[in-house]
């Protein structure tokens, strides 16, 4: 671990929130994931739920209230403490997407207020591996970052109550697929045949924080049979293992 200047705060009575230097930088998210595979060695996880995101983790005590002041110290000498670094499994997800125009509601939007073609945006997108940030808001939401300059577009100002299961989006400097039917300000240029997140499945979301993702576009044909394929358990999603 890098030892950064980290601050650690409770979080409510059974949790603890323990924050890096606020950027976001791959640098900081090795860093959190490091200490992350130090805890799980030196806590109970039987009894703890750790929860990485961007510049920060939080730890969670599912069976007692937790005593801070103890408790703050113990982190704090943890993440001191000289450390080899952990080699976890990590991946590259190829994820296909549907830039059709009917699902891609806001793709000539977008490609207007970037000043470029829709195929321009389209290529941008899917010439990008982008960084697993964090995992929320919905049960298999990530929060994808490495967006190009090039692609950031600003969150839309009057949010949809209603965003397709799959769509693709971008805000400012993210982009994401919205794992079911819900409410979004994202502008949406496509959409995934690949649902994200199955709570008959373990783990129910695929994917974790510190994985890569990058997208490559199908025509509707092959995005619809991969609906098909999908729902009877039978679509294969292709990953490559990273050096971690």
């Amino acid at each position: 671990m890098n030892n950064y200047e980290i601050y650690i705060r409770p979080f409510g009575q059974h949790a603890i929130l323990v924050e890096w230097p606020n950027k976001v930088e791959e640098a900081i998210l090795e860093d959190i994931l490091q200490f992350m595979a130090v805890l799980r060695e030196k806590m109970d996880l039987q009894s703890w739920e750790l929860v990485p995101a961007y510049n920060s983790l939080t730890l969670i005590r599912r069976d007692g209230v937790i005593d801070f002041s103890k408790f703050r110290q113990q982190i704090q000498d943890w993440y001191g403490a000289e450390s080899t670094a952990i080699k976890s499994d990590r991946f590259l997800w190829k994820l296909p997407v549907c830039y059709d125009l009917d699902l891609g509601i806001d793709l000539t939007e977008v490609s207007e207020f970037l000043g470029t073609g829709v195929q321009e945006v389209i290529a941008a997108h899917t010439a990008h591996q982008y960084t697993v940030y964090g995992i929320g808001f919905l049960p298999g939401f990530m929060y994808l970052g490495g967006i190009p300059p090039s692609l950031e577009v600003p969150r839309k100002a009057n949010p949809r109550l209603k965003v397709t299961k799959g769509s693709v989006g971008l805000a400012a400097k993210q982009t994401g697929i919205y794992p079911q039917d819900s409410p979004g300000g994202w502008n949406i240029i496509g959409n995934c045949s690949v649902p994200m997140f199955n709570v008959a499945n373990d783990p129910p979301c695929f994917v974790s924080v510190g994985d890569k993702v990058q997208f490559y576009a199908i025509e509707r044909a092959e995005y619809e049979l991969h609906l098909i394929e999908a729902e009877v358990g039978i679509y294969k999603i292709e990953k490559i293992p990273l050096d971690a």
